[in-house]
């Protein structure tokens, strides 16, 4: 076993300690030794001591970052170097989120139309998953060795399309049983808990008995839930009202997702929402919650879909839009919503119908169209997806710079991406992603240190570490990560903080961040000076 000695550095533990001079010595997968520097600013190891070494002067050295609320489960067999969330210095994330999660896929469950698309190891070359299982995916997650680890959670939408599929029904006994024992299957086999994403298909047609003993199940399996709530907007009170009674009905330990007040109208509820939170955390309730640093959500198009035309997802959505009438319908409800078109911008798009709409706004693409016959924002998006079989994605303006910072002032916040990992090349080149898959942890780490312009400094350099690293580790209950210590595994990155920024933009999206000098992963070197090294050590983590 290789030992590696990252020397010159300062120290961030990841436990909220004042930084200090020291090196770091790793011995395999683990760390071995952090040794302190003396008074004349030696440390008692120095050259010789290691097969390698790194020299950190002039940079932090901090355990790697964790991306709370992640959804790379299937792009990690794409791209296992994970380009977009090691090149930040990312070295685990928890994916499954959002009620949408690689596995279980059986009976007419898709996966979501970004991932659909891809072609996969393991299969005969054709777009679609190889797949269905937890532990079919783990073993080809095995063969490819990805360069980060995955904590992967099971999708509620995920497993009720496995059993019931895409009708807007309740579940029965029976069926309710099938997915209480299917999703026992997943957690033994390396599920960590539950996700639940109730503003999609087909979660959004289950009551709240449905998930409450679906998290029973979890609960009594060890696991945790995580919930994209019924609302984060209108409704957002009572959302978090039916959280509160599914943990005080199963003990389940649980974290709300992407905490926001979306809509201009809700962000005056900021503050209730807070302190209802609050008060949660303090009875022991909830875990806390986590948030990606941008005021833009990222998701479908297809969400401005008036409900009924939604029903049955994607396959249906294609259907109606090719019937005239309907199609008319559809586009009559959008235009009757009340909805700022100018806060909505076209992302990802998949025709070359459709690939000059990424980056821009409805309102101004509205503008466009009309300049060769009458559009508005409903014919709009309906030719734009009927264009992109409903894969469209789209950016949504709908949050206040003054609540993030008012969330970001919580302890209890962590950072999400919220994002899948991307790469400036290959088939994942070929999207246009959230600038958060690229951006997320410099823009967390210098908008808690102030270094954002409009954003106050909440807290020091120590405290927004250890809520980049040991907070979500031991919220989570991911063992030995998140921290530098002897024993602990040797999760790394060597940063210097004064060029760590984001570079990626909404309109272009594919730019690496600046300032991260390595990054290691299990001991060993997956990412140094701009380059990833093909040293994959990423691992399939379990409770």
């Amino acid at each position: 076993m290789s030992k590696t000695l990252i020397c010159g550095g300062l120290v961030i533990d990841g436990t909220g300690r004042a930084a200090f001079p020291a090196d770091v010595l790793v011995d395999g997968d683990r760390i071995a030794d952090v040794i302190e520097c003396d008074e004349s600013g030696r440390a008692a190891l120095r050259r010789g001591h290691a097969d390698s070494e790194i020299d950190a002067s002039g940079c932090l050295v901090t355990p790697g970052f964790i991306d709370s609320h992640a959804h790379s489960d299937a792009y990690l067999l794409i791209e296992p170097d994970a380009p977009s969330k090691l090149s930040q210095g990312i070295t685990t994330e928890i994916n499954g989120q959002c009620g949408g999660s690689v596995a279980p896929r059986y009976g007419a469950a898709r996966l979501s139309s970004d991932w659909a698309s891809m072609t996969y190891p393991g299969g005969d070359g054709t777009p679609g998953p190889t797949w269905r299982s937890m532990a079919e995916y783990r073993a080809l997650l095995d063969q490819v060795r990805p360069a980060i680890n995955t904590v992967q959670f099971v999708g509620h939408n995920t497993l009720r399309s496995s059993v019931i599929g895409y009708d807007p029904v309740r579940a029965t006994p029976e069926t309710l049983r099938e997915m209480e024992n299917l999703l026992a299957r997943e957690l033994d086999d390396g599920g960590w808990g539950l996700t639940t994403g109730l503003i999609y298909q087909p979660g959004k047609y289950s009551d709240a008995a449905e998930v409450t003993s679906l998290a029973r199940v979890a609960a009594a399996h060890g696991g945790f839930y995580a919930t994209h709530m019924r609302s984060e907007g209108d409704a957002i009170i009572e959302a978090i009202d039916e959280v509160l009674d599914l943990v005080r009905a199963t003990g389940i330990r649980a974290e709300i997702s992407h905490l926001k007040t979306s809509g201009k109208r809700n962000w005056g509820k900021i503050d209730d929402v807070l302190a209802k939170i609050e008060r949660a955390i303090d009875a022991g309730e909830l875990l806390g919650s986590d948030r990606y640093p941008y005021c833009a959500a990222g998701t479908d198009l297809d969400v401005v879909f008036p409900d009924w035309a939604g029903e049955g997802g994607v396959v249906a959505e294609i259907k109606r839009l090719a019937d005239p009438a309907t199609r008319a319908r559809i586009a009559a409800e959008i235009d009757a919503q009340d909805r700022d078109w100018s806060t909505v911008m076209i992302g990802g798009t998949w025709s070359e119908e459709t690939s000059q709409c990424s980056g821009q706004r409805i309102n101004e693409l509205v503008l466009r169209w009309r300049a060769t016959g009458p559009a508005t924002p409903g014919t709009l998006i309906c030719d734009i997806l009927s264009a992109d079989a409903c894969r469209t994605g789209a950016f949504f303006f709908g949050m206040s710079e003054d609540n993030l910072q008012k969330i970001f002032s919580r302890p209890w916040i962590v950072p999400c991406s919220d994002a899948s990992l991307r790469a400036p090349w290959g088939p994942l080149g070929k999207d246009h992603p959230h600038p958060r898959a690229y951006g997320t942890m410099p823009r967390f780490f210098r908008m808690l240190t102030g270094r954002v312009e409009g954003h106050a400094c909440i807290c020091s350099r120590e405290e927004a570490i250890k809520r980049m690293t040991s907070v979500p580790a031991e919220r989570f209950g991911i063992r030995d990560r998140g921290v530098i210590r002897p024993g602990a595994y040797g999760d790394i990155t060597v940063w210097n903080e004064d060029t760590f920024r984001e570079t990626a933009t909404y309109t272009s999206p594919h730019s690496f961040c600046e300032g991260v000098e390595a990054v290691m992963v299990n001991g060993s070197v997956s990412y140094r000076s701009g380059k990833f090294t093909g040293n994959r050590s990423g691992r399939f983590l379990e409770r």
